[in-house]
């Protein structure tokens, strides 16, 4: 499988990890490894997660307030959003064209 990050999605992963880390020395190498764990799982099981529009899915993380929002195609996973789960829920769907 082929992983590609949206650019704001890649923004918001490292925005992530630098605000963990200046929270607590290590806790954005601890949240790294934990959306990359998600991504993990997300390749082993692309369709298992749940569907939030016809073709986006959502994996939440277990141990961080945040979900990876993501299409899957052919043998690609286009992560659209590196997502904190308690901000604007919807800010993804500009990301993606319409095709609803």
């Amino acid at each position: 499988m082929n992983i590609v990050f949206l650019e704001p999605a890649r923004v918001e992963f490292f925005d992530a990890i630098e605000y963990y880390n200046s929270q607590s020395e290590g806790l954005g190498f601890e949240f790294s490894g934990e959306v990359q764990a998600t991504i993990e799982r997300i390749v082993q099981y692309p369709e298992a997660w749940s569907p939030i529009s016809k073709r986006t899915r959502r994996c939440r993380m277990k141990k961080f307030p945040y979900g990876v929002i993501y299409q899957v195609s052919g043998e690609t996973i286009l992560i659209i959003a590196i997502m904190h789960l308690h901000r604007n829920p919807q800010s993804w769907k500009a990301r993606i064209p319409k095709w609803q």
